[in-house]
């Protein structure tokens, strides 16, 4: 298992957190996501995996929901 937090820019409420859970979650091998809302600030989102992840693919998965990586 690994566990990365990753700082995200541009959330503001609930389906923020909502939108970056779903598209961070569909990535292959995620078996949790969890996020500390810092509304107009820089959230902290937390990903658990079976194997480390690659950034440019999470980046990609929160550019998706409409957020980017801090």
């Amino acid at each position: 298992m690994s566990t990365t937090t990753y700082p995200v820019t541009g959330m503001t409420c609930g389906h923020c957190v909502t939108a970056v859970t779903e598209e961070v979650g569909a990535l292959p091998g995620v078996t949790d996501v969890a996020i500390d809302l810092v509304p107009g600030g820089t959230s902290q989102v937390t990903v658990t995996s079976d194997e480390p992840l690659d950034r440019d693919a999470v980046a990609a998965a929160v550019d998706e929901a409409g957020y980017q990586l801090a």
